[in-house]
């Protein structure tokens, strides 16, 4: 059967963040230092507690920034994003692994708690299967709630939602291996037949327990 690569985006696929240049690109820079200095506090508990506080205070942050914005705008705004931020902060050894991958007839998936309006985008530039990634809710006026539409894509909801694809897609049963660089990737990379690490910390970072990309795939301990 087929194998599954799945990939998350930021830190992994691209160097840093991307979440708060996009909020700038959509909203401008000075509605996103307002809405992040209003929610400072919160922000710096979520970085520490993680989970459903750094879920809950992302979407207090989409709300700020984001609610009334015309979805047709914001979509827009993603598809040029999309083309710059990969155009600046893809890194070279990741996006090899994936092209591997496609080479050997791998299906292909995004999987990133960023939002949707972009990383839909980035996977189709980069030939992927799916695109699976933070949905946000749109009014009856077409305009953005900025609440999530479903969970913040992140943790458990990660690999919940690749395995609700890999059934839909007919791929029940298929090897799966996870490309990640954080503690957001954690279950997805336990829940993969070969989760990698890819995080700049290597054997400092979260997921230290995991193989590199040196050994795993053509060059590495599993091929």
């Amino acid at each position: 059967m087929t194998d599954v690569a799945a990939f998350d985006f930021d830190g992994t696929l691209t160097t840093g963040g991307s979440v708060f240049d996009f909020l700038e690109a959509v909203a401008g820079r000075k509605a996103v230092l307002r809405a992040s200095a209003e929610l400072a506090p919160k922000m710096a508990h979520a970085a520490i507690a993680g989970g459903t506080v750094a879920d809950e205070t992302k979407e207090q942050l989409f709300t700020r920034v984001l609610a009334g914005i015309d979805a047709d705008y914001f979509h827009q705004v993603g598809a040029e994003f999309a083309a710059s931020h990969m155009a600046g902060h893809m890194r070279p050894e990741v996006r090899r692994r994936l092209d591997w991958h496609r080479g050997r007839g791998d299906r292909i998936a995004i999987v990133s708690a960023s939002p949707h309006a972009y990383i839909g985008v980035a996977a189709d530039r980069l030939a992927a299967d799916a695109a699976i990634a933070t949905l946000l809710e749109v009014d009856a006026g077409g305009r953005l709630t900025g609440h999530y539409e479903g969970g913040n894509c992140r943790g458990e909801e990660k690999i919940r939602r690749l395995r609700l694809w890999m059934t839909e897609s007919g791929l029940d049963g298929a090897r799966l291996w996870a490309y990640g660089n954080s503690r957001g990737d954690l279950r997805m990379l336990r829940a993969a037949d070969t989760g990698v690490n890819v995080g700049r910390l290597g054997r400092f970072g979260r997921l230290r327990d995991f193989k590199g990309l040196d050994e795993t795939g053509p060059l590495g301990l599993v091929g």
